[in-house]
């Protein structure tokens, strides 16, 4: 289990020049802390996370020794995590993982946003994420989890997050739906949804889809954006299927428009609840307002 998460954590530490140029990174005490929940290795936890540890993932309880108290679920289900992307804001760190024998999370194969906050400490203080059952066979012949992962452009951070909220706030909580072709690049848009096919006229068929059974998914409130360069990730609240939905969008972007996008949508659980911090709460200065401060 280590290798699959630390060794994929590394090469993209590596690649991102975390350990060669950046020696305030936080990205590796997050590694060093999800390396260690794989492997049942509790004195680490506990090295590099407080005991207040605040857990948001509505099934799983808040606490550093509730959670241990959780690990011996993984390791009998054999669980591992390979980590796709890893990207720093800040205080936080936000993955883009594949989790595999992961029946305790709710299917055999699925596919998250993570989001960790390490404190003034140095230590992992806070998690919330999101996860959706892996599907095999999309729309656009794209899997949920492949393409770049080089970040680039960090003198663009702002405005990236800028364009990824004005696309949300414009197109997908309809203040001005007509400005999509504003913010989504029309000839090259790489889709990640498994359920939309590429470019431009996928997004616009898969709309005109989901309004014709009057089930369009209905963003309501930004709560977090986090971004390094290229990157983008918004945290929403949102309706969609009659229920209330965590809706995290993985934006890149390229000279200004938004090229490519992944996504994890989450039905909010309102049952069986062994926290309740609730999904949303506690993001401290990265929400939309804190763009460009």
């Amino acid at each position: 289990m280590k290798k699959t998460l630390t060794a994929a954590a590394a090469a993209t530490l590596l690649a991102t020049g975390a350990f060669a140029n950046d020696t305030a990174s936080i990205k590796p005490i997050v590694g060093a802390f999800l390396g260690a929940v794989l492997q049942g290795d509790v004195d680490t936890m506990r090295e590099v996370a407080n005991a207040d540890y605040i857990q948001h993932n509505p099934l799983i309880p808040t606490g550093l020794e509730p959670f241990i108290g959780l690990l011996p679920v993984l390791a009998e289900a054999g669980t591992t995590a390979e980590n796709i992307r890893m990207f720093e804001d800040g205080n936080y760190v936000f993955m883009h993982n594949i989790w595999r024998n992961a029946a305790p999370f709710g299917a055999d194969e699925m596919v998250s946003f993570d989001i960790i906050r390490v404190d003034e400490n140095g230590k992992v203080a806070e998690h919330w994420d999101a996860l959706q059952p892996l599907v095999t066979e999309t729309a656009s012949g794209r899997s949920q989890t492949d393409g770049p992962t080089e970040v680039i452009d960090l003198d663009k951070t702002d405005a990236n997050k800028a364009l990824a909220v004005a696309l949300i706030e414009d197109v997908l909580m309809g203040k001005n739906p007509a400005k999509i072709t504003n913010y989504i690049n029309a000839e090259s848009y790489a889709q990640h949804n498994p359920y939309i096919k590429d470019g431009l006229s996928g997004i616009v068929e898969a709309v005109e889809a989901l309004t014709a059974q009057n089930n369009m998914f209905q963003y309501t409130k930004i709560h977090a954006v986090l971004g390094e360069g290229n990157f983008v990730l918004t945290i929403s609240e949102g309706q969609w299927n009659g229920t209330t939905n965590a809706f995290y969008d993985l934006f890149r972007m390229e000279d200004g428009m938004i090229v490519e996008h992944w996504d994890v949508i989450q039905p909010v659980p309102t049952e069986g609840l062994a926290n309740t911090n609730g999904m949303f709460t506690g993001f401290d200065g990265v929400g939309p307002d804190s763009i460009g401060q």
